[in-house]
C-alpha cells in the first residue's frame, strides 16, 4: 500500500503542476467516438486543469459505460439578499449496460440521419428521457403545462378539453399527474418563519415543512389569486384525486382555449386541514407524508442553510424549486504521467533500494454525468478510485538483509522436560 500512495502524492503533484492541453490516448479515443463522449472528455479535461505534454487522458469506452436513472432536487433559497443552491440527488437504484442513441458512433448516425430513423436528442428513446413517479397536487394553485399536448383528463372519466397549457385548481380539487417530465417553481415565493411554528390551534407541529406548508396554504387560501404557480413538462394525464370523499368528482369549467378550472363539489373548511390525517399532509404534494422520517435529513439541511434566522419570525424566499428524473452515465477514465528523473519532480528517497522505480504514475478515476434531453452529457461528479488492490510480498533472505545463515546466530531454547 506504501507504493499506492505514494503514485497518489505523485499525481496530486502532477495535477496541481498542470492547467489545459492534456495529451488524449489515440488507441482508446478515436475520431469515431461518439460526440457526446468526446465532448464529455473535453469539458473534464479543461475542468481538471491538465497541461502536460507526457500526460495522457485515456477511457472514455461506451463498451463499459453504466446507465442509470434518479430524480433530481435543486433549489435556490434566498436568505437576507444571499441565494444558497442546493443540489440533491436520489441514489440510482440499478445500473445496466443500455445502448443509448448517443453512444453510437458518428458514422452511425449520420446514416441513421439519412434514413430518417435518428432522433437523437428529441426524446425518441424512453430510457433518454425518464419520467418521475405519480404525485398529487391539491389545489388552490395554477399549472402550467408544457409539451403536454397528447395530455389526457379524467374527472374520473375521460373529458375532452383540447390542447391544454394552463390547469387552475381551486381549494379542494387535487389531481394526480402521471408521466411529468419535471416539475418547477414558476415564480419565487416566500415563505414563512419560525421554523417551529405551531397550528393555529396551537397545537404542537410534527416537523417544520408540515408546518411551513400549513402557513404557505393558509395564505393561499385567503388571496383571491393563487400564490403558486408550477410548470409542469410532457404530463401524459390528469386524473382527479380527491382528497375529502372517494365519491367526489372535480368539475370543469372551461375559461379561455387552452385554459381550464377544476373545482371540488365539496369544499373542505380551513379549520379541517388540521384534523385526522390532514396533519401530516405536505400541502400542495398530498401524495408526500409530512411525518415521513424520510424527510428529517432535508428539514437538518434546511435549518442548518437558514441557521439563527430559521427560528425568528420572518420569511425566506425559495428562488428555484424544481424536481426532474434524469438519466446517468457513469464511465471509468485513467490518468498517466510519465515518472522522469527531473530535478526535484519526484523524491525517489522514500522507495526502498531493493524496490524498482516505477516509469509512469496512474490514477483512475469515475465519472457521474447527466444526459440532457439535447443528447450533452454534462459531468456531475468525478471520484478517484482504486480498481485493483496492490499486495506486496519480500523473501525472507531479503528481510533478513540477505545475511547467511552460518554468520547467523545460534540461539537454545530451553528444554521441555514433559515432551517425550
Amino acid at each position: 500500500m506504501a507504493i499506492h500512495s505514494r503514485f497518489v502524492a505523485i499525481c496530486l503533484i502532477v495535477f496541481a503542476i498542470g492547467a489545459t492541453g492534456a495529451v488524449i490516448s489515440s488507441e482508446t479515443l478515436t475520431s469515431a467516438a461518439p460526440k457526446a463522449i468526446s465532448e464529455l472528455r473535453d469539458l473534464i479535461v479543461k475542468g481538471l486543469g491538465f497541461q502536460s505534454e507526457d500526460l495522457k487522458v485515456s477511457g472514455f469506452d461506451v463498451r463499459d459505460a453504466l446507465v442509470g436513472q434518479a430524480v433530481a432536487y435543486e433549489f435556490d433559497v434566498e436568505v437576507e439578499k444571499r441565494v444558497i443552491p442546493i443540489r440533491l440527488l436520489e441514489d440510482v437504484s440499478r445500473w445496466d449496460f443500455v445502448d443509448l442513441p448517443i453512444f453510437r458512433m458518428a458514422k452511425e448516425e449520420e446514416e441513421e440521419e439519412e434514413k430518417g430513423l435518428a432522433e437523437i436528442g428529441r426524446g425518441s428513446d424512453d430510457r433518454v428521457s425518464p419520467v418521475l413517479p405519480p404525485f398529487q397536487l391539491a389545489g388552490p394553485m395554477e399549472l402550467w403545462i408544457q409539451d403536454g399536448d397528447d395530455m389526457r383528463l379524467s374527472l374520473p372519466h375521460d373529458v375532452e378539453a383540447g390542447a391544454l397549457k394552463k390547469v387552475i385548481l381551486s381549494d379542494g380539487a387535487a389531481v394526480t399527474v402521471k408521466g411529468a417530465k419535471s416539475i418547477s417553481l414558476r415564480h419565487p415565493i416566500d415563505l414563512p418563519l419560525p421554523l417551529n411554528r405551531s397550528h393555529p390551534k396551537n397545537r404542537p407541529v410534527a416537523s417544520a415543512l408540515l408546518s411551513i406548508a400549513e402557513a404557505l396554504r393558509h395564505a393561499s387560501r385567503s388571496n383571491q389569486k393563487p400564490l403558486l404557480s408550477l410548470r409542469i413538462v410532457g404530463p401524459t394525464s390528469l386524473t382527479s384525486s380527491p382528497s375529502a370523499s372517494p365519491n367526489d368528482k372535480l368539475k370543469l369549467k372551461r375559461l379561455a382555449p387552452g385554459l381550464v378550472e377544476l373545482s371540488s363539489r365539496s369544499v373542505p373548511e380551513p379549520s379541517d386541514e388540521v384534523d385526522g390525517s390532514r396533519r401530516t399532509t405536505l400541502w400542495p404534494l398530498t401524495s408526500l407524508n409530512g411525518s415521513d422520517p424520510s424527510l428529517h435529513g432535508f428539514e437538518e439541511l434546511l435549518a442548518s442553510v437558514l441557521g439563527k434566522k430559521g427560528y425568528e419570525e420572518g420569511s425566506f424566499r425559495l428562488v428555484k424549486a424544481q424536481v426532474s428524473a434524469q438519466t446517468y452515465v457513469k464511465m471509468g477514465f485513467a490518468v498517466e504521467k510519465k515518472l522522469l528523473d527531473r530535478e526535484g519532480e519526484v523524491d525517489w528517497s522514500v522507495f526502498p533500494a531493493w524496490k524498482t522505480k516505477p516509469e509512469k504514475a496512474i490514477m483512475h478515476f469515475e465519472v457521474l454525468a447527466r444526459v440532457e434531453d439535447n443528447g450533452r452529457v454534462v459531468p456531475e461528479r468525478i471520484a478517484e478510485i482504486q480498481p485493483f488492490e496492490i499486495q506486496e510480498s519480500i523473501i525472507d533472505s531479503l528481510q533478513t538483509g540477505n545475511t547467511s545463515m552460518s554468520k547467523a546466530q545460534i540461539v537454545h531454547p530451553p528444554p521441555m522436560y514433559f515432551t517425550l
